[in-house]
């Protein structure tokens, strides 16, 4: 029998912990976080906001009293400070825990920039429940929010706010939105965001936020650019991002890796024996390149805390690994999808040198049905090759069509290592209600195919 202690009450740590004591009812397993409740779907809070998850308990997956029936102890509020390897214990309140097994899922940090006055009433950020719960309540009474970042999280809220008759102002400091895209789809996406809700959006971009300022009750107002640009609003909410939250496993000599997170083995441990990480708190493995990359999302860090739960309970036996990612992720804007897998051209392009490789792209506009389906509706795809080894690296894909499965058919595609000729060849269904006769993956694997033989 071990005694397998847990820390944090996010994604991973859950995950942890119940798939742990599903293989062995017989472990003692012990979860702490220094929140008051845990298993919550953070990704979920901008539909709450906007009003399409109706109550906020709706995303709490399980409450503490879950885990407690499953004969997990769950500790809430109860901050660990300190990890002390030599001893195999972590420190709380001044109280030694002891462990056998020890599984850091400390999560991600939201990036506070370094703004003048931040911490005044009225500038919110979008992390935990009472964040949501916060920002619900302040549009109650609310006609104008800036949002301070273009990412996936910023064009969420937009849609929030937006579908609550609320006027929104972007404002970020590098020269488009949605960045983790090639520039062109940026463009389309922000263009898309422009052409629909132009009456309620307006977009700032190359500005870096320098001070905020406050009313005689110290509530947000406005703020000030570097540039000079003032902006009003009734409140503001920042989402420029999040980093590993290492702090404790760094105290404690655990080795951290070039991306910022804890470095693991796809067993998910750590350089120390019998300490382990999982989730957002940890750099993960890219399967294109080969290279540690940071890439915060509940789906890894699901898939990281089932298989630190699996290796840690069968110790030192490993039993399951978790060998990278691609980096796929999804989002939209009202009904206009946007996704992306693997690599970008421009990202291709950078580490072309040093990886060699011949960057290739080919973009279709096409049709996600047959043209004569009523409900059929354009979608752009791009897929990424290399031209010396015929290989995929990655594909985007916006519209208001069927985009997702696309991009999941890709993701297959490039985690077993396709080339483009293998590609094209691929059996994919069709009838007009859900595809072309030639689906628009396999035309842009065409035009790509050509281009590796020289015909185009």
């Amino acid at each position: 029998m071990k005694k397998i202690v847990i820390i944090g009450g996010g994604a991973a740590g859950p995950k942890t912990a119940a798939k742990a004591k599903r293989m062995n009812p017989e472990n003692t397993v012990e979860l702490y976080t220094d929140e008051n409740l845990i298993s919550y779907s953070a990704c979920g809070l901008p539909y709450f906001i906007e009003g399409t998850v109706k109550n906020i308990n709706q995303l709490i997956i399980r409450t503490p009293e879950d885990f407690e029936k499953q004969g997990i102890n769950v500790f809430l509020e109860h901050k660990v400070e300190k990890i002390i390897p030599e001893k195999k214990c972590i420190i709380v309140n001044n109280k030694e825990i002891s462990y056998d097994e020890l599984v850091i899922c400390t999560g991600a940090e939201l990036i506070k920039p370094n703004i003048k006055n931040i911490d005044i009433d009225g500038v919110y950020y979008l992390k935990k429940i009472q964040d949501g719960i916060k920002i619900k309540e302040a549009i109650q009474e609310a006609k104008k929010v800036i949002i301070i970042g273009g990412g996936y999280i910023g064009i969420e809220l937009i849609e929030a706010f937006v579908e609550n008759g609320i006027s929104v102002t972007l404002v970020e400091n590098s020269d488009r939105m949605m960045k983790i895209f090639d520039s062109e789809f940026s463009d389309m996406i922000k263009n898309h965001i422009l052409e629909r809700d132009r009456q309620w959006v307006d977009m700032h971009f190359n500005q870096e936020v320098e001070e905020f300022f406050a009313d005689e009750r110290g509530k947000f107002i406005k703020l000030k650019t570097k540039s000079g640009l003032e902006l009003e609003a009734d409140f503001c909410v920042i989402a420029v991002g999040v980093r590993p939250n290492v702090a404790l496993a760094k105290d404690a000599g655990i080795k951290i890796g070039i991306t910022g997170g804890i470095e693991t083995d796809s067993s998910m441990r750590t350089n120390i024996e019998n300490i382990w990480a999982a989730g957002d708190c940890t750099e993960e493995h890219c399967l294109i390149t080969k290279r540690p990359v940071y890439v915060a999302l509940g789906t890894i860090a699901n898939k990281e805390g089932r298989v630190a739960a699996i290796n840690v309970t069968n110790c030192p036996k490993v039993c399951e690994r978790f060998d990278g990612i691609l980096g796929s992720a999804i989002t939209k804007y009202f009904n206009y999808t946007i996704a992306l897998t693997g690599m970008n051209a421009q990202t291709a392009a950078k580490i072309a040198q040093k990886h060699d490789l011949q960057p290739i792209s080919a973009t279709v506009v096409k049709k996600d049905k047959a043209g004569y389906m009523p409900d059929s509706e354009n979608i752009t795809i791009k897929l990424v090759a290399d031209k010396k080894t015929g290989k995929l690296l990655g594909a985007q894909g916006v519209g208001t069509g069927d985009v997702n499965k696309r991009i999941n058919t890709v993701t297959s595609a490039l985690q077993s290592g396709l080339t483009v000729e293998e590609f094209l060849h691929l059996d994919l269904p069709y009838a007009p209600p859900y595809s072309s006769t030639i689906d628009i993956l396999l035309t842009a694997a065409y035009r790509l195919d050509a281009q590796i033989k020289g015909k185009e």
